[in-house]
């Protein structure tokens, strides 16, 4: 486990280094050094977490593979007929939605403990929390943001007790960024946005919707604004993938932990798509 937890702290500085050096294209020694690992183990280990090679995932951080997203993205309407789950490129992971009822929603978790932790990832700190019924955030922590990012979570389940617990997330999030297991999340929100939510894991992974369609497939087009907002309130990052979303003249629109994430996500699915 704890070399398990090294290697997620290297290749979240390889796939940094990557992503702040995209435009010098820089050569696999140079970000093996940067990992602290040899050429031969660094390209073993990233391939292995990545599921693509550093230069095929550097490919996919470049301008380049915007275009090629834009001629794979399907209509989520059509994607809506595959079901929740399916074979998509979270690999073999499997996600149960469960949403809080009306009563759970207006006493904002009462009564209820919530683990919570942190732990490094291939693409920085995240924070996990859980419910007796599964994840009920999972946040890219910003340099220096750590705080605010609990108080924010602290507020929304307003009247639970938190409890900090790394070793219960720890094996969820290696289940996570390792792409292989089943899990469950609890969503905190208004009936709109779970609809919102819940119409995120239609898409499949290594594609990308326009937020139009997102309106379109919950029966609104005409709420592209509102769905917009939901969608800036995903509680649970990758699992309800929200970077999947982009606005329909191709640019990336905005990402609650950062476009440079969302860029790195998209590239990461992206490239693991094609490789198959």
């Amino acid at each position: 486990m704890e070399q398990g937890l090294d290697h997620y702290s290297r290749i979240a500085s390889a796939i940094r280094y990557l992503d702040e050096h995209v435009t010098e294209q820089p050569e696999l020694k140079q970000v093996a050094a940067q990992a602290g690992l040899s050429e031969f183990h660094f390209q073993r280990v990233f391939t292995r977490w990545a599921g693509v090679s550093p230069k095929r995932f550097l490919q996919y951080l470049t301008s380049v593979y915007a275009g090629e997203l834009l001629e794979r993205r399907t209509v989520l309407d059509s994607a809506l007929e595959a079901g929740l789950s399916g074979p998509g490129r979270l690999h073999d992971l499997m996600v149960t939605v469960h949403g809080v009822t009306p009563g759970e929603l207006r006493q904002r978790g009462a009564g209820l403990t919530i683990r919570y932790g942190m732990q490094p990832s291939p693409f920085g700190l995240c924070l996990m929390a859980l419910t007796r019924r599964g994840i009920c955030a999972l946040c890219f922590i910003q340099p220096g943001r750590a705080e605010q990012e609990l108080q924010g979570l602290a507020q929304r389940w307003a009247g639970a007790g938190w409890v900090r617990d790394d070793a219960a997330v720890q094996p969820l999030l290696e289940a996570v960024f390792s792409r292989s297991g089943r899990v469950s999340v609890e969503l905190l929100g208004t009936n709109f946005q779970l609809k919102v939510w819940e119409a995120l894991l239609r898409i499949p992974s290594g594609r990308i919707a326009f937020y139009e369609d997102v309106a379109r497939a919950i029966g609104a087009p005409d709420a592209t604004r509102a769905v917009a907002s939901a969608i800036g309130r995903n509680p649970v990052s990758l699992l309800i993938p929200c970077h999947r979303v982009i606005r329909k003249t191709g640019a990336f629109g905005g990402y609650r932990w950062g476009l440079d994430k969302k860029r790195a996500l998209l590239a990461w699915e992206t490239a693991g798509e094609l490789r198959e």
